[in-house]
């Protein structure tokens, strides 16, 4: 499952799989997650953030295999989500 979609298209790096929380809404099992740190989609949103909603919040950005859709999964910290990584 290693293709294009897997590579954060806002900083080149490989997505890691992260595992969905249990008794979510989620269809997926796991997305695909960018957990690069320096990745400007999640810096920027520290700023986004908190001047459209006042929150001390970011994002990172997020493939679900299952439906084909890109976009944010709220974080609240750098480490926020880390603990769901799958390692293959």
């Amino acid at each position: 499952m290693m293709d294009e979609k897997t590579i954060c298209p806002h900083c080149g790096s490989r997505m890691k799989k992260w595992r969905t929380p249990d008794f979510s809404t989620w269809s997926a099992e796991f997305f695909f997650v960018c957990f690069n740190d320096d990745c400007p989609y999640f810096t920027r949103g520290w700023n986004q953030m908190q001047a459209t909603v006042a929150a001390s919040v970011s994002y990172r950005y997020r493939y679900d295999p299952d439906t084909g859709y890109t976009g944010p999964i709220p974080v609240w910290s750098k480490d926020a989500l880390k603990s769901g990584i799958i390692e293959d």
